[in-house]
């Protein structure tokens, strides 16, 4: 993104790293996040090339003075490139400047109070808050500040740590021991503004329009005046903005392939073909796969093996479908790029400061399409946040139905539907789970959770029916609250909303006769069952 300035992020390994980025960009400033590692480098060459416009360090859960502490270069604070030092970040730069850091008598961990001793123009961040207030800010640490460096000047304290935050004007290097970039600091866009506009003198010139733009030359210029691109779309949200993205930049050169595999939800289908063949035109070609993944899920409960079903299905179909469509993808003719909707969280995880994370669960993608099938790989997502996707797809006028509508599992029905899948008792979960969402979208709730959806347990019990013994299934209605799917907590949705949801699911779908209601956070459980 050379076209527009850079706010460099250099990643200790903390928590919030991402929601940094996520700040800046909100402010309509580019942002990348990148492990500190590059700006330890006896030169600084790379970091140099980059020319960012202002360098942000993170906090992390290390102290300066253990042994394997991540550290930088010195020399970047004599670049004359503005610098934010947050939590671990300013803790280092007063480290490696000549100021001291201890074990703080107290640790600091929540809200606290910080008092602003400096105000105006030249306290940086401080700078639209009068001096003497005090501010509510997120603490999380054990280390801090007890001497900052020679010609810095003290700007803020809180009554566990003297040194709250600390600044050479001069040299236009800001440090806080707060995290500014939470929601918990109720101020803290305001004072990240304070320091892009009033200290970096960034121009605040990215956009979703100018990234279409961009992404366009992009796209062009990989795939040539005659490349060719085949998309697996799912109908979610990434792959939808990614394909709608290429299509505006090589029209019918994008061929769009969505397998209906049998797990998808109740009339995903038709609704998929509408928006992509009939509202933007897009040479899509529609395989019905149903039977053919079903008789490979025959006999198998286990969750990782339908995952696994899934993908190798998935990537058998689409490799034997692209070659009826004239695309000779073994001998690399025909087609030779695959479009993914990667997106840059993904890109953060495979290169940050702590590396992959633990995998929970394997995830279901078309990663082993490209080595297989000889594609390179056109990624025009991969340096959004999901929340930029979303505003990045109204803004190449997918319909707002689409662009909010919740995240939905990549292996689908098959790890919401516990036990064998047969398409009988897909069915069954497709009915309530199309109850589920109308009902909540009735309410006025759906753009407002980050997903709900029903669970069909292999769990039978007796019900009465009129004057009749039933003995059926059970259907789970799961709905929570997250930001980005790494935690998240249920929702408390009112008694009657969860009253008629369960009428009319024992009502209408034929094989149900009990509904619960998972009351379960994440950790300690996950957002879907398998």
């Amino acid at each position: 993104m050379s076209a527009h300035q850079l706010i460099l992020v250099l990643d200790f390994g903390s928590q919030y790293t991402q929601l940094i980025a996520r700040r800046v960009r909100e402010q309509a400033v580019y942002c990348e996040i990148h492990p500190y590692t590059l700006a330890n480098d006896a030169e600084l060459a790379q970091l140099r090339a980059m020319k960012p416009t202002g360098i942000i360090l993170s906090g992390g859960p290390s102290s300066v003075y253990d042994a394997d502490a991540p550290t930088i270069n010195p020399k970047l604070y004599e670049l004359g490139i503005p610098i934010l030092g947050i939590c671990y970040g300013a803790q280092l730069t007063a480290h490696l400047l000549g100021g001291v850091v201890r074990p703080a008598d107290k640790r600091e961990y929540g809200r606290a109070t910080v008092r602003v001793r400096a105000s105006g123009d030249h306290a940086g961040v401080f700078r639209s808050v009068p001096q003497g207030d005090e501010l509510t800010v997120w603490m999380s640490h054990g280390d801090h500040v007890d001497a900052i460096p020679p010609g810095y000047l003290h700007t803020a304290e809180s009554d566990n740590c003297p040194y709250a935050a600390f600044a050479n004007i001069a040299k236009k290097i800001h440090c806080v021991q707060f995290h500014a970039e939470v929601v918990h600091t109720p101020r803290g866009a305001e004072l990240l503004g304070n320091w892009l506009f009033g200290v970096v003198g960034a121009a605040g010139d990215w956009s979703m329009a100018s990234f279409v733009d961009e992404s366009i030359a992009k796209i062009r210029a990989q795939v040539g005046p005659t490349g060719r691109v085949i998309c697996g779309l799912s109908g979610g949200v990434d792959s939808s903005v990614a394909a709608a993205l290429i299509h505006r930049a090589i029209g019918d050169r994008l061929t769009c392939i969505f397998v209906d595999n049998g797990v998808l939800r109740k009339g995903e289908r038709d609704y998929v073909a509408t928006i992509f063949r009939d509202h933007f035109h897009v040479d899509l070609r529609v395989i019905d796969a149903e039977d053919r993944f079903l008789k490979a899920f025959e006999g198998v409960t286990d969750p990782e093996k339908k995952r696994k079903i899934i993908g190798y299905e998935f990537i058998a179909v689409f490799e034997e479908q692209s070659k009826t469509i004239g695309h000779s993808l073994a001998s690399g003719e025909g087609a030779k790029f695959l479009a993914q909707g990667t997106l840059y969280p993904d890109v953060i995880e495979s290169v940050s400061f702590k590396g992959p994370s633990a995998v929970i669960k394997s995830h279901h993608n078309v990663g082993g399409l490209p080595e297989r099938m000889n594609l390179a790989l056109v990624e025009p997502l991969r340096e959004l946040f999901k929340d930029e996707v979303r505003q990045l797809g109204l803004e190449l006028g997918l319909p707002q139905h689409m662009i909010s509508r919740q995240p939905f599992p990549g292996p689908g029905l098959a790890v919401r539907c516990l036990g064998h899948l047969t398409k009988a008792r897909l069915d069954v979960l497709r009915n309530a789970d199309a109850i589920i969402e109308e009902e909540i979208r009735a309410a006025g709730l759906y753009e407002s959770i980050w997903q709900s959806f029903g669970v069909l347990l292999p769990v039978k019990s007796v019900g009465v029916m009129g004057d009749a013994r039933t003995y059926e299934e059970t259907i789970c209605l799961r709905a929570v609250n997250s930001r980005d799917g790494m935690t998240a907590d249920w929702v408390q949705l009112p008694y009657e909303l969860l009253g008629r949801i369960s009428t009319r699911i024992v009502n209408e779908v034929k094989g149900v006769n009990r509904v619960v209601y998972d009351i379960t956070s994440k950790p300690p459980g996950t957002i879907e069952w398998e």
